[in-house]
């Protein structure tokens, strides 16, 4: 019997259970803080200039801007016109407008100039001489043998391809003549793909005893999807414009071949998409892109701050005062 007069302090020790719970609790916390610090990370990364890759990824930029430095030839050129379309040429015909070294370096260059084109609505991607891109200078491609070398120019492309992928544009790859290798996964960095009659992409990776370093598969998986990813690639398919239209790599084949006119068609197509004002048309961009990559919670509120820009200024209220005159 337990005297109730007794003032000893009895000492319980906690249960199994209680210990259970607190240890589930520490992990539920632990896991709940890791995404939350994941979803931070990415949400980061879709704001403009941030890149892929640093040096915590064992990536150090100026180091890899040395190398290609080494391997000149060929130009960027980017002209960026009023109505907000810019033109963005692979300039190196006498070697099929493959990539040299500076090539890849002016790439950046002009990807940074975009994402401060805060008047630009579209951007389309296209090579001189009625040739879109044969990859990779295979000059460069030599030189720079070691698996390192190979690393490393694959995160500094990744990294570009990315941030041009990111770009608050409407993005277009006009193909024409061949795109090949680093061509072809270029394309996949577009938001949309057109191609001449004559024109033909393939994925040549394979035949080089490499696979697709620059983004180009993942990319291509979200494109065609998994199984068609993987006969394009292992395949080493030759998709001319009909396959590539029916297999929904591209958007549509324009009517002319000829370098300058399908360069119009192209410009007359993208129209259509970025026809408004440039921020409504750069905030639908990056709405998709938050979409795309970012966890739907996240993507939400992505939306919602975008709204918060818009809703109440000028182009809002523009329209709806233009609505106001058509309702009787």
């Amino acid at each position: 019997m337990v005297d109730q007069n007794d003032s000893t302090e009895v000492q319980l020790e906690p249960s199994p259970v209680y210990w259970n719970n607190c240890i589930c609790l520490s992990f539920l916390e632990m896991a709940k803080s890791l995404l939350t610090s994941s979803l931070s990370t990415r949400t980061k990364l879709l704001q403009t200039g941030v890149s892929l890759y640093n040096t915590s990824h064992g990536f150090h930029e100026e180091e890899v801007k040395k190398l290609l430095e080494q391997f000149p030839g060929g130009s960027i050129d980017l002209q960026k016109k009023q109505n907000g379309i810019g033109i963005l040429t692979l300039n190196n015909p006498s070697k099929l407008n493959a990539f040299s070294g500076v090539m890849m370096l002016q790439l950046l260059e002009k990807v940074i100039e975009l994402e401060n084109w805060t008047e630009g609505k579209g951007i389309i991607v296209h090579g001189a001489k009625n040739t879109f891109c044969s990859g990779s200078d295979l000059n460069a491609v030599k030189s720079l043998s070691t698996p390192e070398d190979g690393v490393a120019l694959s995160m500094f492309m990744q990294n570009t391809l990315t941030r041009f992928t990111r770009l608050p544009l409407i993005s277009v790859a006009l193909i024409q003549g061949w795109a090949m290798g680093g061509g072809a996964e270029l394309t996949t960095a577009c938001d949309f793909r057109l191609m001449t009659l004559e024109s033909e992409i393939r994925f040549v990776h394979k035949e080089m005893g490499i696979v697709p370093s620059w983004g180009g598969a993942s990319r291509l998986v979200e494109i065609i999807g998994s199984r068609q990813a993987l006969k394009v690639l292992t395949g080493a398919l030759k998709l001319d414009s009909k396959k590539a239209l029916n297999m929904g790599m591209v958007d549509e084949v324009l009517q002319s071949s000829e370098e300058a006119k399908s360069l119009e068609e192209a410009q007359e197509w993208l129209v259509q998409f970025v026809n408004g004002p440039p921020e409504v048309i750069r905030g639908l961009k990056k709405s998709v892109c938050s979409g795309k990559e970012l966890y739907l919670e996240e993507a939400l509120q992505n939306e919602r701050d975008l709204l918060g820009t818009l809703w109440g200024g000028p182009a809002n209220l523009e329209a709806l005062a233009k609505k106001g005159k058509h309702i009787k």
